[in-house]
C-alpha cells in the first residue's frame, strides 16, 4: 500500500500534544523566603527543565555524580554575586540529599550556574549536559545536613506545570520590559536634549546682552581726573 505522509493539521496537533504536556516538578520554600526552588522528578523532567528554564534560573548538581537537578529562580537583575548564602547552602543541600552517591558522603562537590550557561550536545542522554563557559561555573563542597533537609522537604509541593507556556510568557514579559525601557532612554534622551538646547540659548542670549551693555575703554575720553567718566555716566543715564 501506499504510504502517506502526515496532514499539516496532524503535526500541529502532534506538536501542540508536546507542548501541552506537563512534567511533574517539586516545589519547595527557601528559608529566605523569597525565592523559588524547584526540582524534576527524575532524568526526563530534568531535560524538561534544561530545556524550558529561565534567564533568572540558576541550576545545581552534585558535581561528577548523578543527582537531581535543582533550580533556585533569582530576581530579574539579580546575579551569582548577590545570591544570598542561605540559598545556595538550601539549593545545594537538597540536590546532595537527591544523589544516590552523594547522599551517603559525609561532604561532596556541588556546582552551580546560570540556566544560560546549560549547554546540550547530540548524543547526550537524558539529564546530562555541559557548558557554554566553564569558568562560569562556582564549585563548592557541601557538608550532610539533614536537619536542613528535613526543614526543606516539609515545604514539598508537587505539581505539573506547564513549562513550555510558562516559560513564552516570560519571553514576552522580557520583551515588553526591553521594549518600555527604550522608551524610557528614548524619552530621557529627548529630555536631555531639549535642556542642552535650552541651556545653549540661554548662554548665548547673555552672551550677547553682555557684548551691548560692554564699553571699550578707549571709548572714554582719557583726563587726569574723573571727568571723562562722569560725563560718560551722564550721557548713559
Amino acid at each position: 500500500s501506499k504510504s502517506t505522509s502526515p496532514s499539516p493539521s496532524h503535526q500541529i496537533t502532534h506538536i501542540l500534544s508536546i507542548r501541552e504536556s506537563k512534567a511533574m516538578v517539586f516545589f519547595f520554600k527557601s528559608r529566605c523566603g523569597e525565592y523559588t526552588i524547584y526540582m524534576g522528578k527524575d532524568k526526563f523532567e530534568n531535560e524538561d527543565l534544561i530545556k524550558y528554564g529561565w534567564n533568572e534560573d540558576i541550576w545545581f548538581h552534585v558535581d561528577s555524580l548523578s543527582s537531581a537537578h535543582v533550580y533556585c529562580r533569582l530576581k530579574p537583575g539579580q546575579t551569582l554575586a548577590t545570591i544570598p548564602d542561605e540559598l545556595i547552602l538550601d539549593c545545594s543541600t537538597l540536590v546532595k540529599a537527591n544523589s544516590i552517591a552523594g547522599c551517603k558522603l559525609k561532604t561532596a562537590p556541588v556546582v552551580y550556574t546560570r540556566w544560560k550557561n546549560l549547554k546540550k550536545t547530540a548524543g547526550m542522554v537524558e539529564g546530562q549536559v555541559t557548558y557554554h563557559r566553564p569558568e562560569n561555573v562556582k564549585r563548592i563542597e557541601v557538608e550532610k545536613n539533614n536537619p536542613l533537609v528535613k526543614q526543606l522537604e516539609k515545604t514539598k509541593e508537587e505539581k505539573f506545570p506547564d513549562l513550555w507556556q510558562l516559560q513564552q510568557d516570560r519571553l514576552r514579559e522580557v520583551i515588553e520590559d526591553n521594549k518600555e525601557r527604550r522608551r524610557f532612554e528614548e524619552k530621557q534622551k529627548k529630555k536631555e536634549a531639549l535642556e542642552n538646547k535650552k541651556r545653549k540659548e540661554e548662554l548665548s542670549y547673555d552672551r550677547i546682552l553682555n557684548e551691548d551693555n560692554m564699553v571699550n575703554s578707549a571709548d572714554v575720553e582719557g583726563t587726569a581726573d574723573a571727568s571723562a567718566a562722569e560725563a560718560y555716566e551722564d550721557d548713559f543715564f
